[in-house]
């Protein structure tokens, strides 16, 4: 994984920036109930989005483990900024009326602790919103996936099945589903190349060191190595706790 607090200063530049922000926070925002008090988006980086969930009468608050991105949320956050982690989150019970995980449960081998994590802190009604199948939603549909399909993981962490039955088990109904474009997110040839070279995509490709080099040497051979392929689209589910 990342070293995050190493990537803290240039992460929204090369996440989206703005435009993927907001067209996930209008996505979220679209899903939690107007009804809806307090919200804790875990796993919240640098703030960016999760400034972008604030609305009139819904307290937001941000947790993150990486001191850098928080020290940058806490500027947009303020006091809704919490240092923690994300297997055992800094509020009590039944207490959240809703928590959004986005772009968080792909790094996770043990994402099943983290949704039952989630599920801990949200009241009976509440509702838990993730993003899933992270790494689908960029399509099959360009030469940089194709490369890229056969050192797939097997089962991604963030797998909707495998998410959906975890949080089954821990009181969480399906309610609802929604997708946002990543905006900024198409990948180039020569982007990814760099990518994978550093090591980005260690949670997601099944790769040595061997591996690495071959998949690296094909990607740089593509044509227009420096324009990126189509953005992504990002699906996210909707969860209700029980009870």
């Amino acid at each position: 994984m990342l070293d995050y607090d190493v990537e803290a200063a240039r992460y929204d530049a090369t996440r989206g920036g703005v435009p993927r922000a907001r067209s996930a926070a209008r996505a979220i925002l679209a899903l939690v109930p107007e009804r809806a008090r307090t919200l804790l988006d875990v796993g919240c980086g640098t703030g960016l989005l999760t400034e972008l969930l604030i609305r009139p009468g819904l307290r937001v608050f941000g947790v993150d483990s990486s001191p850098n991105m928080a020290q940058m949320a806490a500027g947009r956050l303020g006091a809704g900024l919490v240092l923690g982690n994300c297997h055992r989150l800094p509020f009590a019970d039944d207490s959240l009326d809703a928590v959004s995980a986005v772009w968080l449960l792909h790094l996770l081998p043990d994402a099943p602790s983290v949704v039952a994590e989630c599920a801990r802190v949200l009241r009976p009604g509440g509702l838990f919103v993730t993003t899933v199948d992270k790494d689908a939603g960029h399509g099959m549909d360009s030469d940089v996936e194709e490369l890229l399909a056969p050192f797939r993981a097997r089962k991604a962490y963030d797998a909707a099945p495998r998410v959906l039955a975890v949080a089954s088990e821990h009181g969480l109904r399906r309610v609802g589903e929604a997708r946002f474009t990543g905006h900024g997110q198409g990948r180039s040839p020569a982007g990814t190349a760099g990518d994978v070279a550093r090591g980005y995509y260690s949670s997601a490709l099944a790769l040595d060191d061997e591996q690495s080099d071959v998949l690296v040497s094909r990607l740089s051979r593509l044509p227009d190595p420096e324009v990126p392929r189509a953005d992504p689209v990002y699906r996210l589910l909707a969860l209700r706790k029980e009870g």
